[in-house]
């Protein structure tokens, strides 16, 4: 059987080329004794429409801004969450007490607030912001804590890039109807029907190649689960991710 991965998890240029890598690893296994021609080829042209739909998006001079002003965002609220945690072990009781009311606030909107898709973050430092600025207790306790610049950068940076979101799409909209989401949806439907024809064909018809093709494949998704694993665990750690390229084949 071929293995389990999560797409749902990979950044638009690796999903593109773990689908590339997949579909040529089958393509180079015979596709017609495979008998996945057709499936593999709806597969090779789903990737040419997410390809072309990609390089569209990687053109907007906004797609590099938005990186960069999430990013910004994203070391405003991380030094917000490590100076709150820092001071729930402060010597005075009064603004320990303080940063557990922030840190509580912080912890209604989960883990990991800083690699949500681009609009929950957006939404969630909205309301961060707004909880900050409009319930008294936090309010004293952020300007007990002398954080109200960190809550003000966060913001402004969250604004910005609201706006910027808002202009590419426009931007898109008038380029195309067409969005890379959809387009990862179309495929990975493309993709699960090719795995699930190998997988039923191997049992079914059990020669030598569908071992061969499975024992490829499966190689490959090991790969980018352990791409995925190691950036997952960076990010929980707090610590920068090590580069990881998978090879193509």
């Amino acid at each position: 059987m071929i293995k389990a991965i999560d797409l749902t998890r990979f950044r638009n240029a690796e999903y593109l080329q773990f689908m590339k890598n997949f579909a040529t690893l089958v393509d180079s296994n015979d596709p017609a004794a495979l008998n996945v021609v057709a499936q593999l080829a709806a597969l090779v042209a789903k990737n040419s429409e997410l390809e072309a739909l990609f390089k569209k998006e990687q053109a907007s001079e906004i797609t590099q801004e938005l990186i960069d002003i999430d990013g910004r965002r994203d070391r405003a609220f991380n030094g917000i969450l490590a100076v709150v945690d820092g001071f729930t072990y402060h010597y005075e009781e009064v603004k320990a007490q303080a940063a557990n009311r922030l840190k509580n606030n912080l912890n209604l909107y989960g883990a990991g607030v800083a690699r949500q898709n681009y609009q929950a973050e957006t939404a969630i430092l909205t309301n961060i912001s707004n909880d900050w600025e409009t319930k008294p207790e936090l309010t004293a306790a952020m300007n007990l804590l002398d954080l109200e610049s960190w809550k003000d950068e966060m913001k402004a940076a969250n604004i910005v890039f609201d706006q910027k979101y808002l202009a590419r799409t426009l931007e898109y909209s008038e380029a195309s109807p067409e969005n890379l989401l959809l387009k990862r949806t179309e495929t990975t439907q493309v993709y699960f029907t090719l795995r699930q024809f190998i997988d039923a064909f191997a049992v079914t018809v059990n020669t030598p190649i569908y071992q061969t093709v499975t024992n490829q494949l499966n190689a490959l998704i090991d790969q980018y689960n352990t791409l995925l694993n190691n950036r997952q665990s960076a990010a929980d750690a707090g610590t920068p991710e090590e580069p990881t390229t998978p090879v193509t084949p």
